[in-house]
Parts: C-alpha cells; structure tokens; sequence
C-alpha cells in the first residue's frame, strides 16, 4: 500500500483519539477545579447532589404533641422529610424527653441535639438581645415582627446575637396576640399587682416585677398544679385555644386581655451551625423554606382554632373576660420604658438590635394607623353590634 493511502487511511482515526484524550483531559481538570473550590468554600458549601441520608434531632421547650405551640417541629419534621424524599428525618422530642423544657437552648449549642423549638425569651439571661425575637411589651404585632425579621434587617442581628453559641435561629412561628393572663382576683389599679406572683417570662417579667408584683419563669406542664396550689397567683400563657385545653379556667376566674407584654410572640428554631453546615445546599434550603412555612401554619392555626375557643371558655365554661385598666396599662408602659433603658444600656448587642428594632416600629405604626388600625376602626364603626 502507499504511503500516500495509509495516511489518508489512518488520519481520521488518529484526529479521534486525540479529541477524545483532549475531552478526557478537559474533564478531569473541571472535576479538579469543581473540587478544589468544594474544599476551599466555607462549612455550609456542600455539593447539593449527594443522596447521603441524615438523621436530626429536635428537642422543644413544650410537651409532646401539644397543639398549637408544639404543631411547629411537627410540622417542620414532616415538610423536610417530603421534601427531601426521606433524605433528612428529623425526630422530635418534647420537653423533659432528652433535656429539660428550659435546657434547650444549651443543648442545642453544645450538639447534644441539632434543632430545637422554642422561645428565644427564654434564654435572656444569656442573650439580653433575645427579648426582641420573641415579644417586646407593647411592641410589634406578629404581621409586623415577621416585617421586621425578613425584610427589615432582624433575621441578620438574630444572627450576630446567636453566632457566639454556634447556633442559626429561624422564625418558628407566631400565636398573634396574646390574652393577659388569668387571675382569681380583678386587677382595677396598679395598686392589685402588688406582691401578686405571677408567671410571666421576659422583658415583660421585668416590668412586672417593677410594677410591684413577683415574675417567675415556668415551663408549660408547670403552670396548672402551681396556679392550682397557689405556688403562684396569676399567669399567662397563651391564648383561648391552648389556655382551654390546659384548663386555667379551673382554677382561675378572671381571663384579662389585651395582652399588652406579647402583642406578636414569635417562636424560634434554632438550628446548631455545624448540623447544618454538614448539610448539602439543597437540604439546608428546605430546613430554610420548610421553617419558614411551618411558622407561618402555627399563625394561621391560631388565628383560626382561638375564636371558638373563646367561645367555648365564656358560654360553656362561665369564664368572666376583664380589661386591664387604661391606669394599670399606662403605668405597665412607662415600666416597659425604664425596663428597655436599662437594657440596652447594659448590653451593646441589645442596644443594636433595639436602634433596628424602634426604627421599623415608627414606620409601621404610621403606616398601620392609616392601614391596618384604620380598617379595624372603619369596620366597628360601620357594624356597630350587628352579629355579622
């Protein structure tokens, strides 16, 4: 054969195989480079594509199964896993199950478990500024705390005041406004708080305690047997839904509104750093987004299950609903002044978080006055009593 021939005859061949090496070698350095910045990107950065499974736990402040306060992890733990297609199972534990109802926050930090539900005024005494992520007296309602954490600048402060404990706070859902709490006797001035012990946790606790009476801090399964026992004289808790079915209307009289210390209480997940760092992108997006849904379910719930029971609570329970005095809430107001003086003046990251925090109240007032306040008011006025 000719020269000429063979080189026609092998030339195609030999220009395949070296395209085909080029591609090979092309490969190889893109997987090298993919995995170079996999290494070099932060803890969170994992490739989003694994099919690893991962299994958390969630340990809450309130009792197994409790409706309401507790639907939130459930909740949460159901959307992950659907979700994720069973990739993340998470599994809740009430309080006491592993750790203590107030032990949560620690146990979190520390790994013991990888979530938790909670209150995040429960861990004042370690954080000042987590007052503000829960309720503030007289402050934001849960529609605009939700403004405040997502679009004003208050999920990133979150964020700084929980870094140090190596923990990530979501929101973790809202009850709206809170009743006042439960009394066996009628509050008319300020003068009735005096030595009243009553459980009331928080900034609100403060002011409490300054307007003369006793704050004291239990968790959920506490409350009955010491207001039954006298351990304490008043408490508040929640709302109509879930003050019915822990049975305050048993041993208490007196249901008092408006809940002046928790106009918008917002729960919190708190979620350990390294837990979901060691997650792919695409599992800590749904922990992200599954949080998120699951909050805004416990608002609606509330919303929706509080007015039948506070029905039931007056027509078949023969509760006697009473407002605090305009005196006694004027003077709870000016307490809940001193009170925040004095913590942010204690504290720099409280101070940060309350020059936030007033600044998007001012906005919102104004604009509710005209919006939200405006309708409420509009809508009274033109009903009047009608059973509409």
């Amino acid at each position: 054969m000719a020269q000429g021939e063979t080189e026609r005859r092998y030339s195609p061949i030999i220009i395949l195989t070296l395209v085909a090496a080029l591609v090979a070698v092309l490969g190889l350095w893109a997987a090298d480079k993919a995995g170079n910045q996999n290494s070099g990107g932060s803890a969170g950065e994992v490739v989003a594509t694994s099919n690893e499974q991962f299994e958390w736990k969630l340990v809450t402040t309130w009792p197994k199964n409790f409706p309401g306060l507790g639907s939130a992890a459930e909740n949460l733990a159901t959307m992950v896993d659907e979700m994720s297609n069973g990739r993340l199972k998470i599994r809740v534990y009430g309080g006491g199950e592993i750790v203590p109802a107030l032990g949560v926050f620690d146990a979190v930090s520390q790994g013991v478990a990888d979530a938790g539900h909670g209150a995040a005024y429960y861990w004042k005494g370690k954080v000042p500024s987590s007052v503000f992520f829960t309720a503030v007296p007289f402050g934001l309602n849960a529609q605009e705390t939700f403004g405040w954490l997502h679009y004003g600048g208050g999920l990133e402060l979150w964020e700084e005041a929980y870094a140090p404990y190596n923990l990530v706070p979501m929101g973790g859902g809202s009850t709206g406004v809170q009743m006042g709490g439960w009394f066996n006797k009628e509050i008319n001035s300020i003068e009735d708080l005096q030595g009243l012990k009553m459980r009331i946790p928080g900034l609100a606790g403060e002011v409490f305690t300054a307007a003369g009476g006793t704050s004291v801090t239990l968790p959920g399964s506490e409350l009955y047997t010491s207001l039954q026992t006298g351990v304490i004289d008043a408490l508040e808790w929640v709302g109509p839904y879930n003050d019915r079915i822990f049975g305050f209307h048993q041993v208490a009289k007196y249901y008092y509104y408006p809940g002046w210390h928790e106009p918008g209480s917002v729960l919190e997940f708190i979620i350990n750093k390294d837990s979901l760092g060691a997650l792919p992108l695409d599992l800590q997006a749904i922990v992200r987004q599954a949080a998120r849904a699951s909050s805004q379910d416990m608002l609606d719930e509330y919303t929706g299950r509080n007015n039948e029971s506070l029905r039931e609570l007056i027509e078949d329970h023969g509760v006697e609903m009473r407002r605090f005095p305009d005196d006694v809430l004027k003077a709870l107001w000016m307490g809940t002044q001193e009170a925040m003086q004095k913590l942010v003046a204690q504290d720099p990251m409280a101070a940060k978080v309350y020059a936030s925090y007033s600044a998007f109240y001012k906005g919102v007032r104004n604009y509710h006055h005209i919006s939200e306040q405006a309708y409420i008011n509009m809508r009274d006025v033109v009903l009047e009593d009608e059973d509409y």
